[in-house]
């Protein structure tokens, strides 16, 4: 009796210190060595500058939405615009790119759990009548038959696995911000080339006007010279006037047919084939909400992907102080082993083994002080950058605003110049017909009124394009709150 409960003292023994060793690193496991990551802080102005005086949005258009470019009511821009998530090369790309930062966070993940894998081998074999030990003679053949599998798991102890899990999930969200910055961006130089292309139009339209205007001219030049009314001299001044209005309305084709080429290659479209009907200017600037600066940071991607990148990097630093501590690893194998096939699966035939490891680093010339500084160096080098693109994200914003406000008072002058032009062209020309002034005083009117004309589309042509930068600027519509959540990463594609 007595010696019964010597055993089952025995057997208990070994399960209550195994239990003892999983509560212990249970226990250790609820700690992460590392800094926690704190979000820095920025200096953040109280309102934009240039915004002193710039109108308030009507509540209808109290926020852009994410199609902002509808905003502009170009039915011929909106299909452009809808052809970027499906065909342009560098969105699509950057998409790829965030499916290997999750796929990332997955492989990150695996770490948590163990590791076991499955063998089985068959062996015949003789021993040689020579090797060390033997009597002289061959051994007999002997058939070994092995069915084992065996696990490893390393506990996380010291929050290793954890923080690169962090810094993965991290990477991803910075990876997934990247996509929406790069769509954007796309967006935004579709919108800024197709509105540039429509200045061009609406000059050239401009052009060819004129060139008809010039060739009547021209017709009654010639006519008053045939009468003697006018001499050589007008004839060869309308005629130069003419063919130079010509060859700017010729020059002003290879503009476009670079735009409509880059607009091409934005929308995944090879240009030989891609053409984009000619469209004057119509467009006019709309008025963008700006909102205040703090908003500035939860809604420009760029920033948000700066803002993750620290994230990462941070995590990255309790990684390297991890490896200051001991890695305890658990091992266990088992199966059946056996010389004959009968007996291979059968109880006695079984095999089994149990044991934890712990290793330490006791000396490596100081590589984990060096990694350590490294990934600090690392974290100071991405908070540097976050806070330069949030300088940099004012500063879009303040530039386009002033950009706007200017180009709004200098559109109003040059509508003023563009009045005044046509008033003195159409008074030059009655005084030509009237025959008090000469032709060269016509064409100097007529070239400064043209000047103002295209002068006056360009200035149109740059607010829609400031427009186009202002809501880049602000984020166009987008949210921090659209990066994919740490639940969203843990759940793999095939989990859905």
């Amino acid at each position: 009796m007595i010696l019964r409960k010597l055993n089952i003292a025995k057997s208990i023994r070994p399960r209550t210190c195994a239990f003892a060793v999983v509560v212990m690193l249970l226990i250790f496991a609820a700690c992460a060595v590392g800094p926690d990551y704190v979000k820095p802080k920025t200096e953040e102005p109280p309102a934009f500058k240039e915004a002193a005086g710039w109108k308030v949005a009507e509540p209808r258009e109290a926020v852009v939405r994410g199609t902002w470019w509808k905003i502009f009511n170009d039915p011929k821009l909106d299909a452009l615009e809808e052809q970027i998530n499906v065909s342009n090369q560098n969105v699509a790309a950057a998409e790829a790119q965030f499916r290997q930062a999750r796929a990332a966070v997955q492989a990150a993940r695996a770490g948590y759990f163990p590791n076991v894998s499955l063998g089985a081998q068959a062996t015949r074999s003789l021993r040689s009548a020579n090797a060390p030990g033997s009597l002289g003679a061959p051994t007999d053949q002997v058939t070994d038959l092995l069915l084992s599998g065996t696990a490893s798991w390393e506990a996380d102890v010291w929050g290793r696995i954890r923080r690169t899990v962090e810094s993965s999930q991290a990477t991803a969200q910075a990876s997934a911000a990247d996509l929406e910055s790069i769509r954007l961006s796309t967006q935004a130089a579709l919108a800024q080339s197709y509105f540039q292309l429509c200045g061009l139009d609406a000059q050239k339209k401009l052009l060819d006007e004129t060139v008809a205007a010039y060739l009547k001219t021209l017709e009654l030049t010639k006519n008053r010279y045939a009468r003697g009314v006018s001499s050589r001299a007008d004839v060869l001044q309308a005629e130069t006037q003419l063919k130079t209005t010509q060859a700017q309305a010729v020059d002003v084709g290879v503009q476009r047919a670079q735009l409509e080429h880059a607009i091409a290659i934005l929308v995944g479209k090879p240009a030989s084939v891609f053409t984009i009907p000619a469209t004057p200017l119509a467009a006019k600037p709309v008025v963008i909400p700006v909102g205040i600066p703090s908003e500035l940071l939860e809604r420009r991607p760029d920033i948000a992907g700066a803002e993750r990148r620290m994230a990462a990097a941070n995590a990255q630093i309790g990684v390297a102080k991890a490896a200051y501590f001991p890695s305890i690893i658990l091992n266990a194998s088992g199966g059946f082993e056996s010389t004959t096939l009968t007996d291979w699966l059968s109880w006695p035939s079984r095999l089994w083994s149990v044991g934890l490891a712990l290793t330490e680093t006791v000396f490596d010339a100081g590589l984990r002080s060096a990694l350590t500084d490294q990934a600090r160096a690392a974290y100071d080098a991405t908070v540097a950058n976050y806070r330069q693109t949030v300088l940099g994200a004012f500063q879009d914003v303040e530039d386009n605003l002033a950009a706007l406000r200017i180009l709004e008072e200098e559109a109003r002058v040059q509508s003023e110049a563009v009045d005044a032009a046509r008033l003195s062209l159409e008074v030059s020309r009655n005084q030509y017909k009237a025959g008090t002034i000469s032709y060269l005083d016509v064409v100097v009117v007529q070239a400064i009124w043209l000047a103002n004309e295209r002068v006056a589309i360009d200035v149109q042509s740059r607010r829609m394009v400031a427009s186009v930068l202002l809501v880049k600027a602000i984020g166009g519509g987008w949210k921090s709150s659209e990066l994919p959540s740490n639940k969203d990463l843990n759940t793999s594609k095939n989990d859905k």
